[in-house]
């Protein structure tokens, strides 16, 4: 359980973080159009050159690098070994934004390898979202145990990551 001046700090954190987003309405509705000079070649060619990696090589490239066991991990990180399953057998195969973070936080990542593992997933860490500042909060302190975080989450009335409190 994280003790009451940690949790006084990251009320600080989080008020100190958290940014607002205002959202303006349309101005009217878009115009549908079709762009005729563009060659699927053209199109085939960018996707090839900006394509990163997929979350099943970045993750599995840390679980290497890191040396662990596969088992070791999703234990840790309280999920399903039918999940990971998934995960490891299916290279399109997208899990859910909690379920990588909390991949992130059994493999004790810092900051920059979350965002690498979150990004190759499409997700990423949002300075105007509680849960996600939560979870940058616990990254900069090392709090990796799930339940830990989990008990963060649930104080500020966020969804846990995995698992159960």
């Amino acid at each position: 359980m994280l003790d009451k001046m940690l949790l006084e700090e990251l009320q600080q954190y989080i008020d100190r973080n958290l940014m607002y987003v205002v959202c303006e309405k349309s101005m009217g509705p878009i115009e549908d159009y079709v762009l005729e000079s563009i060659s699927p070649l053209e199109i085939e060619s960018f996707i090839a050159e900006k394509r990163k990696p997929t979350l099943q090589k970045v993750l599995f490239g840390f679980i290497d690098k890191k040396g662990c066991k596969d088992s070791e991990i999703y234990k840790k990180a309280g999920i399903d070994r039918r999940l990971f399953s998934k995960i490891r057998s299916n290279p399109e195969y997208r899990p859910g934004k909690n379920t990588v973070t909390a991949l992130a936080m059994a493999l004790e990542l810092n900051k920059k390898e979350t965002d690498k593992l979150l990004g190759s997933a499409g997700y990423s860490l949002s300075d105007s979202e509680t849960s996600d500042l939560v979870i940058q909060f616990c990254i900069e302190r090392k709090i990796y145990e799930i339940d830990q975080v989990n008990y963060a989450l649930d104080y500020f009335s966020q969804k846990p990551l995995s698992g159960v409190l």
